[in-house]
């Protein structure tokens, strides 16, 4: 047997890497007792674009964050192994809950096995929607617990017969030397208590540490171990903000002889050395949505006397006396039960001895050979598909997502308007309409990629965005390289934009203090809305209400406001369209398919049929229009279209093809007819890398910015900040359609 595993993988410091790693080296060398040798290899999920110094078992590595990646994966394993074993917990995956394996997983043609780490019994939509469809694509899926299998068959959906428990393997403890290994750690006079793991808030650490002033009043010699680091992902958030909370809550307590931290990810030997030098080891959990877990698991096989929250896999694993439990958040609870199992020694060895013993029954050894018998049959049972499904949308045809131009215009002040081929043009100084966009660029980038940069360069678009704020909240919109306004205020057209990027940044808000500041400004500007007589102001604004309504959905007051300015474009709509002029203007111009895409976002906050008549009407005519053959040709901005004239063909504005891709994004995410505005959605899109009317790339792979045209003699070969961002906005969007083909 080949096997491909897709799992994080040592040295990277993850849970799933060291099960991982424990898995496979449990794993029998020969299937069956045959001669042929198992040939097993890692697939690794890396967190970061620099490779670990992975050993020679990982063949193939893929980046969180990078799309193309999957895709690469799965053509790779296709050629390279029998079948497919995905270790999955949804934060190893990009994508927003990890959709990003989606794709992967859709593309391959070898049996897949599954291990779900995680089940969740509320699962939001997205999490829902991508164990269903793993569930649906896996041969055999493990977990490992009862009542994981019952939330696979009750809330996913999934058949009971492709269904196996496996439980958590450990390592083989030597029980009989535990005062050898607290003499090791110099615990041997000291009541060794214990909890490890990475280090974020849902541990419930402080549970335990104000349980101790009670117990250490009774019993002083006791000593509660915290080992572990505080996990990457919180560290790239808010630093060591629990750690330094923890070690607050010692100081206050008076507990700093009785509290140890060791800030250390543990290789497994070293682990199973403290574990076997505990005499109780505690998982206070603060509720109880945790299916399975690792920790809980070495406790209970090191033979030490677990006392936990009773979360679900503690409910089952510590039954049948090999546990105690105690409410969640209770640490006088927990203070009762420390205290009477010290005083009662016998009842604490009785627990140990069980836990033990059961830890017999599912060492490593025994779960490899469980897993392998599970693979064997999956490769065995498995039928191949009739039909690939070839996706619509293939990322690997996209460049890859790439900064550098954006940063070559930006500066301290904010992103400069125009370049002279690719470099900054300093005499047209700066706008409110370039800086809002890559504002709402910049925070697509961060929710998708976690890029730190990102956030810097947020910063600074938000700056730029606030300090062109009047008071009465409206916008400047032009400002010159000396900081100087150039106007008092600003085109409703900016206004719009501006309140699009704030309303974004509120829904995907990376931390607080940018939520309070998008929040400010977003709120002073709404004395403007029902001011505003620019239909595509009005377009730009209802779609930042979109997503301030993503965010707060329970303000109707917005949804009537909402309603209301969509009606203006109900009013043109009605007063200017015909049977064969289904438009909202006598003329098409600039930004045109923002005024459906608008329309459909306010459907999908209404329910109103009268804006999704009108949006499809809309798109129709505007389809009908633009579409020539296999691509979209754009109205020129030499003549633009009149109603009854000859329309113009250049030139072509990038802001226009970007329109066109959000129109048909939002088409797709309220509308029946989903595959085909996907497809052409895909197209528009396209017409940046070269399937336009002159079939001329304006996306520039060496300098990785975009021409600002199409003109009659070729593309205009300056690349400004309003191009490049309606780029890299039609690039990102395309990709979270890409995630979506496979969860609407």
């Amino acid at each position: 047997m080949k096997a491909a595993v897709i799992t994080t993988y040592p040295p990277r410091e993850c849970g799933i890497a060291t099960f991982t790693e424990n898995l496979i080296r449990s794993i029998p060398h020969e299937a069956d007792g045959k001669k042929e040798e198992n040939n097993i290899f890692v697939v690794a999920m890396t967190d970061k674009d620099g490779a670990y110094a992975y050993p020679d078992i990982v063949k193939y590595s893929i980046r969180e964050s990078h799309q193309k990646d999957y895709l690469k994966a799965a053509d790779f394993i296709n050629y390279s192994a029998d079948i497919c074993i995905l270790q999955h917990e949804f934060g190893i995956f990009g994508g927003n809950s990890g959709v990003y394996i989606l794709p992967l997983i859709n593309r391959l043609k070898v049996p897949l096995m599954v291990t779900f780490h995680t089940v969740l019994k509320e699962p939001t939509f997205s999490e829902k929607a991508i164990i269903t469809e793993i569930g649906k694509k896996a041969d055999k899926i493990v977990v490992m617990s009862k009542m994981a299998v019952n939330f696979l068959e009750e809330i996913y959906q999934i058949p009971r017969r492709k269904i196996t428990i496996i439980e958590h393997g450990f390592p083989e403890f030597d029980y009989q030397n535990h005062d050898d290994y607290k003499k090791k750690f110099h615990l041997e006079d000291k009541i060794s208590l214990m909890t490890f793991g990475l280090l974020s808030r849902g541990k419930g650490i402080e549970t335990v540490i104000r349980a101790l002033p009670r117990v250490v009043e009774k019993f002083p010699q006791v000593e509660y171990l915290i080992i572990g680091k505080t996990h990457p992902g919180v560290v790239r958030v808010s630093g060591e903000e629990y750690r330094h909370f923890l070690k607050r809550l010692v100081q206050k307590n008076k507990l700093g002889k009785h509290v140890v931290f060791i800030d250390s990810f543990l290789e497994e030997k070293d682990l199973c050395a403290y574990l076997s030098a505990t005499d109780i080891y505690i998982t206070p959990y603060p509720n109880e949505a945790q299916i399975t877990s690792g920790t809980l698991t070495y406790a209970v096989g090191a033979g030490a006397a677990v006392v936990s929250t009773p979360y679900w896999h503690a409910v089952e694993l510590l039954d049948k006396g090999r546990g105690v439990l105690f409410p969640f958040n209770d640490h006088e609870a927990l203070a009762d039960v420390l205290i009477d199992l010290l005083e009662n020694p016998a009842k604490m060895k009785e627990i140990r001895n069980k836990a033990f013993n059961y830890g017999k029954k599912v060492t490593w050894p025994l779960q490899g050979k469980k897993y392998l018998k599970t693979a064997e049959t999956a490769i065995r049972k498995h039928q191949k598909p009739k039909n690939y499904n070839e996706k619509i949308i293939d990322p690997t045809l996209l460049p890859s997502l790439n900064l550098s131009h954006v940063k070559r215009l930006t500066d301290a002040t904010g992103i400069l308007q125009h370049a002279k081929y690719n470099i900054p043009d300093y005499h047209h100084g700066y706008c409110l309409d370039d800086n809002a966009r890559a504002l709402l660029v910049m925070t697509m980038v961060h929710e998708r990629q976690k890029e730190p940069e990102a956030i810097d360069l947020m910063s600074t678009y938000l700056s730029f965005i606030n300090y062109m704020q009047n008071e009465d909240g409206s916008f400047h919109n032009f400002m010159g390289y000396d900081h100087q306004y150039l106007d008092k205020k600003g085109s409703e057209d900016a206004f719009g934009r501006a309140v699009w990027a704030l309303g974004f940044l509120l829904a995907h808000a990376p931390n607080d203090a940018f939520f309070q500041i998008a929040k400010h400004l977003f709120s002073r500007s709404i004395q403007q809305f029902n001011d505003l007589q620019s239909l595509r102001g009005i377009a730009n604004t209802l779609m930042g209400i979109n997503y301030y309504l993503k965010r707060f959905p329970w303000d109707e007051g917005m949804v009537n406001i909402m309603a209301g300015m969509a009606d203006k474009l109900v009013k043109a709509f009605e007063k200017e369209s015909d049977a064969e002029w289904q438009w909202f203007e006598p003329i098409l111009t600039y930004d045109n398919g923002l005024l459906p895409a608008s329309l459909f976002c306010t459907y999908e906050k209404t329910e109103q049929e009268k804006y999704l008549q009108i949006a499809e009407k809309s798109l129709s005519f505007l389809d009908k229009t633009i579409f020539e053959g296999d691509h979209i040709s754009l109205i020129g901005n030499e003549g633009w279209f009149k109603k009854g004239g000859e329309r113009a063909r250049f030139s072509q504005q990038p802001i226009d093809a970007m329109a066109m891709v959000l129109m048909y994004e939002k088409a797709y995410l309220v509308s029946e007819t989903k595959k085909d505005y996907l497809r052409r959605m895909f197209t528009s899109y396209m017409w940046f890398l070269g399937e336009n009317d002159l079939r001329i790339p304006l996306f520039d792979y060496e300098t990785k910015g975009c021409c600002d045209g199409l003109e009659k003699e070729g593309v205009n070969r300056n690349q400004g900040a309003e191009s490049m961002l309606a780029y890299l906005l039609s690039h990102l969007t395309v990709l979270e359609a890409f995630e979506k083909e496979k969860t609407i």
